[in-house]
């Protein structure tokens, strides 16, 4: 994008193809010529081979004075540039990047965030904040989410503007990191690019900010986030002061959020594949609970899921482990990489072998849970074992038999962490049965996550339960997770299909998913992007295809809340009580997460 097409309000002011003026207009002397500076601009910028952040060269307007240092030489400034300049004597020194803070407590910069509000990026900007670093963002609307990040000290704006990613009197930052749901055009990413600010995906922001961690890295297309929330409990609760970023809100982690930042060397991290974000680390041990076709926008097919599977196992560090469930046949077929790598180990002796873990509920696994049995709690109690022999018996809250698996995974994961620290082979087994009871224990107090068979309160004798599933997978998945909890009870289903292309493509899928619900009401499409689909679809056309269970098309949210509101009130308690009070489940990934606080408040109930 040429400078000239740049347009910034107040002191940002266009002046040729070359210059852009970034900073606001000050007075001071200019190093013996006597003459006052009423500007400067940016004629040019980069960052140099040594890491350095940006240097650039600027000329004063008035007497032409130029320096190459973000400030001036006695030029009375002070201290403006003090954050991301170092001032010696009289002049500036500029200072390599750094992640954290040093041990001065110098901030290592500033970063500003472009997609702020996304579950992903919202956690690395948490996490920068903490690590010391100057956090502002944008995003297009305002949400919780956006209001979390303000409280905890990140300068927020909705909508994008060039002129917040460098407000009156501020240099630029020192790192852009970008969404991948922001598309070409943006006026804050053009803005960084003239002005040679680096710019990240989130890709590369992850590799940099883990490097020198010993990362452990959950992927998978469904469970991730809470098999990540779950063994980063685990550890805590272990005694290990972790760094660990989830992508979504975790009750258990300070103030509720998704980011938990400690002084070990030790990440957790929730690895997504979308947009290949995960093929910017380099993981010590990774997990992959399933790999299905997901992201159709992205993906053209399972197959394509799989390859970049398969390409992020393969950035598992020599001598690493893959932890993998072998009960999902997408990635049981990853198995057939390792071993095909395991050739190319033994003609190498550069390389160390990475090291294969299943888990599963089947014989075949290294590690199994057998003995499943619903609990008092209306969750799941099962037994642990390791090649046959059983090591520990675990008692979860929470339902459904993707929480077995999510939890066995975080067992695993432990037992291996515990085994590393262990050279005698006759101890070996007995480490690793410590280490599963101690992680049992732990798992026994885990208490869920945000948005996942999410108990958002009892209204008019209506159960309501929030929960994220937007693939055909999950809907069946909670569905399994709601019968076991509430058997007798009804179950009305109130879902948002998440984007057209999703629809489209997995209509078919989703028709059969619902079956074990007793009513389906659809709503309108939820678009989070514009994606271009060779087919049109509605939510009412999904109602009409939806088999078993009687579905009903109300686009809008606000006329399903209302209908609800009086068929609840209407209802005749004793007949409802017949089978036990009404289980309400709202799922999908957009706003209708909103629903069930709504239509509590909508019938004068506090929530629960």
């Amino acid at each position: 994008m040429e400078l000239s097409t740049l347009s910034f309000p107040h002191a940002y002011q266009r002046i040729s193809r070359s210059e852009v003026i970034y900073g606001r207009y000050v007075s001071g002397s200019v190093g013996g010529t006597g003459s006052k500076l009423r500007s400067w601009a940016v004629v040019s910028a980069g960052r140099d081979s040594q890491g350095y952040a940006p240097s650039c060269l600027v000329k004063d307007e008035e007497c032409g004075f130029r320096s190459n240092h973000l400030g001036f030489s006695d030029c009375g400034l002070d201290g403006r540039w003090s954050r991301r300049s170092r001032k010696v004597g009289s002049c500036w020194k500029r200072r390599r990047l750094s992640v954290e803070s040093d041990a001065n407590g110098s901030s290592p910069g500033s970063v500003h965030f472009v997609g702020i509000g996304g579950a992903g990026l919202s956690a690395l900007a948490l996490l920068a904040l903490r690590q010391g670093w100057q956090v502002s963002g944008s995003d297009f609307s305002w949400s919780e989410q956006i209001e979390r990040l303000k409280e905890a000290g990140v300068r927020v704006y909705v909508g994008h503007n060039a002129a917040q990613m460098i407000p009156e009197g501020s240099p630029p930052p020192d790192a852009l990191v970008v969404s991948s749901a922001v598309g070409p055009g943006n006026e804050e990413v053009d803005a960084a690019s003239a002005l040679n600010v680096p710019i990240y995906k989130r890709d590369t922001w992850l590799g940099k900010i883990t490097e020198g961690y010993e990362l452990i890295a959950i992927a998978g297309t469904h469970g991730k986030s809470t098999t990540t929330a779950m063994l980063s409990v685990v550890l805590r609760n272990l005694g290990e002061d972790i760094t660990a970023i989830v992508g979504a809100q975790v009750p258990q982690f300070p103030d509720g959020g998704n980011v938990m930042y400690g002084s070990s060397r030790k990440f957790v991290l929730e690895a997504d594949e979308y947009d290949g974000c995960f093929l910017g680390i380099s993981p010590s041990l990774a997990v992959v609970t399933n790999v299905e076709w997901e992201h159709v926008d992205m993906f053209p097919d399972e197959e394509a899921v799989r390859d970049i599977f398969k390409r992020f196992v393969m950035r598992i560090k020599p001598g690493g482990y893959l932890v993998i469930c072998d009960d999902s046949a997408g990635a049981k077929s990853l198995l057939g990489l390792m071993k095909e790598d395991d050739q190319t180990v033994l003609s190498s002796q550069s390389r160390e072998k990475r090291r294969v873990v299943t888990y599963g509920l089947g014989e075949s696994s290294d590690w199994r849970a057998i003995m499943l049995v619903p609990n008092p709690q209306g969750g799941t109690d099962y037994t642990v074992v390791y090649k046959n022999r059983p090591m520990t018996r675990v008692s979860l809250r929470l339902p459904g038999m993707y929480n077995v698996l999510n939890s066995l995974a975080a067992i695993v994961v432990m037992s291996l962490l515990a085994a590393e620290k262990e050279s005698d082979g006759e101890e070996l087994a007995m480490v690793m049965k410590r280490a599963a009871e101690a992680s049992s224990n732990a798992l026994g107090t885990f208490s869920g996550v945000r948005r996942r068979f999410d108990w958002v309160g009892t209204v008019q004798g209506c159960h309501i339960i929030d929960d994220y599933a937007h693939h055909p997978t999950e809907v069946r998945a909670v569905l399994q997770a709601a019968r076991q909890r509430f058997d007798q009870q009804p179950i009305w289903v109130i879902f948002q299909p998440h984007t057209v292309s999703r629809l489209a493509t997995f209509l078919a899928d989703f028709a059969p998913a619902f079956s074990a619900a007793d009513r389906v009401i659809v709503t309108e499409v939820y678009s989070a992007r514009n994606i271009r689909t060779e087919k049109i679809v509605t939510g009412e056309d999904l109602a009409n295809a939806i088999i078993g269970p009687p579905a009903v098309y109300i686009p809008d949210l606000d006329d399903v809340v209302e209908r609800l509101s009086w068929e609840l009130a209407a209802l005749d308690k004793n007949a409802m009580n017949d089978r036990g009070n009404i289980v309400l489940l709202t799922l999908g990934a957009g706003d209708i997460t909103d629903l069930g606080p709504r239509l509590m408040q909508a019938l004068s109930i506090p929530s629960a």
